[in-house]
């Protein structure tokens, strides 16, 4: 076990250890001040982009929901007939091939995983670079007509400006101990979501978890909606010419769930909630996986998130190029499956969104100006 997975497990069960490392959460806190109010004041430099830029971001350390909400907005988007860019800072990428455009060609080890499944679902225009303005840059070079620019997990990112900011909270996971890290995870105090857009990720029916700076008369929510499960490869090899062809396991089955995500319990969770008897295997955020690794999961059916299938169908890819795969392997792909989600949002996450495209003069279309079908 790394040491990512014990403080993430730590962080978790809130455990008593953790307050030994308030001294430096202390020291954590006031650069973060610090640095804010050097930009703030203008100490250090931020940049303006020549288009409205909306971030999305929280202020919690591991998985809240953001890729998938942002999938969601982009295809809303694109329905409204807005010409929409993303940008990111392609965590698990090389940073050394960056800036660089993101297309479904693209690999996860150059570009990063959540860039490369933004992509593959909405077909967006996308950049990526640690330097944002450089990201910026290129993808308005490349499509000079877009409107917007959607900022992926931005929201400490202060040498960027920008026009709309939503802040995503994870109501399942609330806030810890409500310490900053590393004692806690939170990036930043929960004082930072005082007029802040907030977006509660939370179960259908659920309660919000309450914070002492929501003042919004009617929350804006969303939670993830399990879709179809799908066989995670179905293509064919370059020499052997193999179909891989499953019926999907049925509910009540055993499974192994694998998961390389921020916060993992959530998608056994939801495995849980469809109907599945799950053996979770938890993994760091952009684990890296190897085929190899996944052998030893055997008898049972494999089910993985759409993120961490992303980097597994590139594995599989590369693998069949030269070579045909063995029985062992082929037996493996018919057990390999993937289960996508879909962000639902409520309406006042539309109707917010509205209202904030329209003060930065980016109009809906005309005809249609309320949810997208997503």
């Amino acid at each position: 076990m790394n040491i990512e997975t014990t403080i993430t497990r730590a962080w978790q069960r809130q455990a008593i250890w953790l307050w030994l490392l308030l001294p430096i959460s202390w020291l954590y806190a006031l650069l973060m001040l610090l640095r804010r109010q050097a930009y703030t004041s203008g100490v250090f430099a931020s940049y303006r982009a020549p288009i409205p830029v909306m971030v999305i971001g929280n202020i919690t350390v591991g998985g809240s929901g953001k890729t998938p909400l942002i999938i969601a907005l982009v295809r809303h988007l694109q329905q409204q007939g807005i010409k929409v860019g993303v940008i990111s800072r392609g965590y698990g990428g090389d940073s050394s091939q960056m800036p660089a455009l993101v297309n479904t060609k693209s690999v996860p080890n150059v570009v990063g995983d959540e860039p490369c499944l933004i992509v593959n679902m909405t077909g967006a225009a996308m950049a990526v670079c640690p330097n944002r303005q450089q990201a910026i840059a290129i993808l308005l070079e490349a499509y000079p007509d877009l409107q917007l620019i959607i900022a992926d997990d931005g929201l400490q990112h202060y040498a960027l400006q920008r026009d709309i900011e939503w802040v995503v909270v994870d109501a399942a996971r609330g806030f810890g101990n409500k310490q900053l890290l590393p004692a806690g995870f939170l990036r930043e105090p929960i004082s930072r979501l005082k007029d802040a857009n907030v977006i509660y990720h939370k179960k259908p029916n659920a309660s919000s978890i309450h914070n002492e700076y929501d003042s919004v008369a009617e929350r804006l929510t969303m939670h993830l909606k399990p879709d179809d499960l799908a066989l995670l490869w179905s293509g064919h090899d370059q020499i052997g010419g193999f179909i891989i062809k499953a019926m999907p396991p049925e509910k009540g089955t055993q499974v192994h769930a694998v998961s390389g995500i921020g916060y993992p319990q959530r998608f056994f969770d939801t495995l849980i909630s469809i109907g599945f008897d799950v053996d979770g295997h938890a993994y760091p955020d952009h684990y890296d996986f190897s085929l190899s690794e996944l052998l030893q999961y055997t008898e049972h059916p494999i089910i993985v998130t759409s993120k961490d299938a992303v980097k597994i169908s590139t594995l599989i890819m590369q693998a069949t190029v030269h070579q045909t795969l063995s029985d062992e392997y082929r037996k493996l792909l018919s057990r390999l499956w993937v289960l996508p989600v879909t962000a639902v949002l409520s309406d006042s996450c539309y109707h917010q969104l509205q209202q904030q495209l329209k003060a930065v003069n980016i109009a809906m279309n005309s005809r249609n100006p309320g949810r997208a079908n997503v």
